[in-house]
């Protein structure tokens, strides 16, 4: 029995002994991260402007079925369609040009 904790002791020192050599630089991790970041922004934009122009064409469709069938609800409804499309592509600009991206 003291031959077995001894082995666990001794595998627990070398276990915290070599915490330490685990350790990186925190500023390159952080440097690596934004270059990541700034690496997967432009498909992003992108995939904003994609979903935008779905979101449109299904918004298009829905307007004109409420149109079609005399809904008195029509012009909220297309402004509804309209903005979400609009803030898709307001926001993937805005946020290119004030990180500078």
């Amino acid at each position: 029995m003291k031959s077995s904790l001894r082995i666990h002791l001794l595998t627990l020192a070398l276990g915290l002994l070599s915490l330490p050599l685990l350790a990186q630089d925190g500023n390159a991790g952080i440097d690596e991260a934004n270059s990541m970041v700034r690496g997967y922004f432009e498909s992003g934009t992108q995939l904003m402007y994609a979903v935008g122009a779905i979101l449109g064409l299904i918004g298009a469709v829905k307007v004109f079925q409420k149109w079609n069938g005399g809904d008195q609800d029509t012009n909220k409804s297309a402004a509804a369609w309209f903005g979400s499309c609009v803030f898709l592509v307001v926001v993937a600009t805005v946020i290119k040009s004030f990180f500078n991206i």
